[in-house]
């Protein structure tokens, strides 16, 4: 089980890429931090989510 965002999710053994996927928030603008590091976008695909993880997602919004 992976902690995203407060909320406990099967997620272990997914990329970030596939698990913004799952979220439907692939595309858009956002930064991921798994266990209090911040994960660069080139390594989306190759960063693989482990049992425990804390991740927390933050979308970016425009406006003003």
């Amino acid at each position: 089980m992976v902690k995203i965002n407060g909320e406990l999710l099967e997620k272990d053994g997914k990329t970030v890429t596939e698990m913004l996927a799952d979220m439907e928030i692939s595309g858009q603008r956002v930064a991921v931090e798994i266990n209090e590091e911040i994960v660069p976008k080139a390594k989306y695909d190759e960063t693989i989510l482990k049992d425990g993880d804390r991740v927390e997602v933050v979308r970016f919004v425009g406006g003003g």
